[in-house]
């Protein structure tokens, strides 16, 4: 006898992913707020580019340091309860961070943001393997590309709405609207997902995980990738603003600059789009060659030319990322079982490249030049097509 609609684990699949991808859009709204933070706190705090970058070192370095412990809670409290858990870290982050506002302190910014970033990082560890095990592992790197490119519409609004609240904004109180708005929608999320039933994958049991993840090759040489992917996409985009308003650029102010940040991100959002559909006919290992090397290529284009041609061909930049980040995570778990969960959180702690990279990046550009700085993108995705091509081939 056929089961009813509701009873169809296809159907539960379904509104599980969809329940999940407001997950994955709020923290893509609160993580790609930091590029619009990184010029407006370096120019009310008069800082250097390194100084400013402290801004990532700061959100993405919880990642490093919750990531493992993340991975151990999801796997003893299962996805749900996670879930929760990072919601409400994640909403008394954004609250601290609006109430910094009343103490100008650069400091307390910082610590705000690295508490916020701590409950996105529960969220990562929880929500990415989720959907990698919510159906067969052939398309798993296409759901994953599909519930990304719901972040990557969170990625685009954030910096129109951070140009339009923040950067048109006076001084340090700017911040506190949109960011107790994240707190408020934090908490209403949380309160959801403490009600809701969500479908148990059966390759994800929770009981005893082997501690020894790392041991698989596979997964080593994945972290790195995720290492340098998100090192090089928060490293571009944190510099969009400040290299747009280069007069050898397009001399564009902070404000009217920070608006260029949606198209960067938007483009992300249109190729996860398109990589969920693509990833269902062509090889991902394939995919993700072909957007390194497009990714390079532009890079070197915009170092090049200069002048304002280089604002399309850096923002394009991101349309080549968007399947980067699925495609790796997905490969990286691929016949982990049990396994996945404390994957999950070796993954998500390698995400701390973002924290990393753009401070190197950041260093580079007050001792050589944006240019300069630009270029060091180029050596992660040299990395990650070889990942792709060679590493990701290799037995778990």
């Amino acid at each position: 006898m056929r089961s009813e609609p509701h009873d169809s684990p296809h159907d539960s699949n379904g509104a599980a992913l969809a329940l999940l991808a407001l997950l994955f859009f709020m923290w893509g709204f609160s993580t790609v707020l930091n590029d619009i933070l990184v010029p407006h706190l370096k120019g009310l705090f008069s800082l250097s580019a390194t100084m400013a970058m402290l801004v990532q070192l700061s959100f993405f370095g919880a990642y490093f340091v919750v990531g493992v412990p993340a991975g151990w809670l999801v796997a003893r409290l299962g996805y749900r309860a996670g879930i929760v858990v990072g919601l409400g870290v994640g909403a008394l982050g954004a609250l601290c961070f609006a109430l910094s506002s009343w103490l100008t302190s650069y400091a307390a910014f910082l610590v705000a943001l690295f508490v916020l970033a701590a409950g996105i990082t529960v969220l990562q560890v929880a929500a990415n393997p989720y959907v990698t095990l919510l159906g067969p592992p052939r398309t798993a790197a296409s759901r994953l590309s599909l519930t990304q490119g719901i972040n990557s519409l969170g990625t685009t609004l954030a910096p129109v709405v951070g140009a339009w609240l923040i950067l048109d904004g006076e001084g340090a109180e700017s911040v506190r609207l949109p960011y107790l708005g994240i707190a408020a929608v934090l908490v209403t999320l949380a309160l959801v997902f403490a009600r809701v039933r969500l479908p148990v994958p059966p390759a994800e049991a929770r009981g005893r995980a082997p501690q020894r993840v790392l041991r698989h090759r596979r997964l080593r040489l994945g972290a790195l990738a995720i290492f340098l992917y998100v090192g090089a996409e928060v490293g571009i985009g944190s510099m969009l603003v400040l290299f747009f308003g280069l007069p050898e650029v397009a001399g564009l102010r902070e404000a009217e600059a920070g608006y260029y940040v949606a198209f960067y991100w938007g483009a992300a959002m249109v190729g996860r789009l398109l990589g969920a559909v693509v990833q269902q006919r062509w090889s991902p290992r394939a995919v993700l060659v072909v957007g390194c090397v497009c990714a390079i290529g532009l890079v070197v284009l915009t170092v090049s030319v200069m002048g304002r041609v280089a604002v399309p061909t850096l923002l394009g930049v991101g349309l080549f990322n968007s399947i980067m980040f699925p495609t790796i995570f997905s490969l990286s778990v691929e016949g982990l079982g049990e396994e996945t969960s404390r994957a999950s959180g070796v993954l998500v702690m390698a995400i701390v490249g973002g924290a990393v990279v753009p401070v190197v990046m950041g260093a580079i550009a007050d001792a050589l030049g944006y240019r300069v700085a630009l270029c060091v993108t180029t050596l992660a995705y040299a990395y990650i097509a070889w990942f792709a091509w060679r590493g990701a081939q290799e037995e778990a």
